[in-house]
């Protein structure tokens, strides 16, 4: 899958990228095809060409290599929902035939079977950016007719 996403990265596309394969896919997309591509972390950094992948996104290597670090406040405010970003991955544990993504728990909310880390930024990411590439385990358990919960749409 990050194969596939980073062949659709062209070249200048300004991405919103997490840890894992979004941050494969981004990377490998620089190094093969698209070495403008523009990195953006959560954690603020901009244009990060980070020398290995990184292992969360306050990883150092992220801002060491970045054009800039800004506050998150500015990033979601002036870049994201400012209409500056291009292409937002996300990820989630379950995904419906509507594109509704959950990332928050598994099973009934009350009394869940799992819990997961929630939404984060997914919101945002979801109804700001151009383009929104999902990565997610390619398994029936991801991919179901009802998600348990709606982090996401």
């Amino acid at each position: 899958m990050a194969v596939e996403a980073s062949r659709r990265l062209a070249d200048g596309t300004v991405c919103f990228v997490g840890i894992g394969q979004p941050s494969l896919a981004a990377n490998l997309a620089r190094a093969t095809h698209a070495p403008e591509c523009v990195l953006i972390y959560e954690s603020g950094t901009i244009g990060a060409k980070p020398y290995r992948l990184p292992l969360s996104i306050g990883d150092g290597g992220l801002a060491d290599t970045a054009d800039a670090v800004v506050s998150v406040p500015e990033l979601f405010a002036y870049w994201l929902q400012g209409g500056r970003i291009d292409v937002g991955f996300l990820g989630a544990a379950q995904i419906d035939r509507h594109g509704n993504l959950n990332s928050t728990v598994i099973g009934p909310y009350e009394r869940p079977k799992v819990r997961l880390p929630g939404a984060g930024g997914a919101p945002e990411i979801a109804t700001s950016v151009r383009d929104v590439f999902v990565l997610l385990r390619q398994s029936p358990r991801s991919f179901v007719d009802k998600i348990d919960f709606v982090s996401s749409v």
